[in-house]
């Protein structure tokens, strides 16, 4: 297969996801790329290899991937990846797979994995959507971790938020049994709708009780914005989802 990263050194890698000739698709992302610098692109080209996977659209075998069989943690939009480095220096016992599609994050997360010498981290420039519905088995993830998605605040946009009945759905049929959902958000309307959709979610019991909230837990790190819209005045909600039996939403929530 060609690998989709090489370049003449100017030009970022391509569009991350799949075009459909004749179907326009509501997403919930629009590429702003940012500067693409050197250094990103020679991650690109040099580091893909290591820690890439390429998206291909076929059911992916991730204990042969990692070389292992371990709790596997699942991070969609990682951004600039500050949060899954910090979690591949201090979970090392854990496969570690990053979705994102904003190249510049990635090609910064390439290098700091580097330097890291971190063996447990695969990452996909890809549609999060699109990599679930077809590279996922069902059932496979420990935990699905999604901080601080585009809110999308304007009420025409809302549609493209990420977090949608039929998207929860999906991610319900991606959790092992005992796996968890965790998000992170700093816009209060944007977690009103998160708790709208997920507390009514089938297989998806909120830790906290209806409409709650946890404590920001030990393993996601604070980010700077985050600090420093807390000095603001800001708020900041951490929604905490165990997987349950389908018929368990209401019974007495796990520890």
């Amino acid at each position: 297969m060609t690998d989709p990263f090489s370049s003449d050194g100017h030009k970022a890698p391509p569009k991350p996801f799949t075009i459909e000739e004749g179907r326009r698709q509501v997403r919930s992302f629009v590429l702003r790329q940012g500067r693409f610098t050197p250094a990103q692109q020679r991650a690109f080209d040099e580091l893909w290899p290591r820690f890439g996977i390429d998206y291909t659209g076929a059911p992916r075998d991730f204990d042969a991937i990692f070389g292992r069989s371990a709790k596997r943690v699942l991070e969609i939009g990682f951004g600039n990846g500050d949060a899954l480095r910090y979690a591949a220096q201090n979970y090392r016992d854990r496969d570690l797979i990053g979705i994102e599609v904003h190249a510049p994050g990635v090609g910064r997360l390439l290098n700091a994995l580097a330097e890291d010498d971190s063996t447990h981290v695969k990452l996909y420039h890809h549609d999060a959507v699109e990599v679930l519905n077809h590279e996922v088995a069902d059932a496979s993830l420990d935990e699905v971790r999604i901080y601080f998605p585009d809110p999308w605040h304007k009420k025409r946009h809302n549609k493209r938020r990420l977090v949608q009945p039929a998207f929860a759905e999906l991610l319900v049929r991606k959790l092992a049994p005992d796996g968890r959902l965790h998000l992170a958000t700093d816009w209060q309307d944007y977690a009103e709708q998160m708790w709208d959709v997920l507390d009514a979610t089938r297989g998806l019991a909120n830790r906290a009780g209806k409409r709650g909230s946890v404590p920001r837990p030990e393993w996601r790190p604070q980010t700077h914005f985050e600090t420093r819209g807390q000095k603001l005045g800001h708020g900041v909600w951490d929604l905490l989802y165990d997987r349950v039996p389908d018929d368990g939403r209401d019974i007495a929530q796990q520890a």
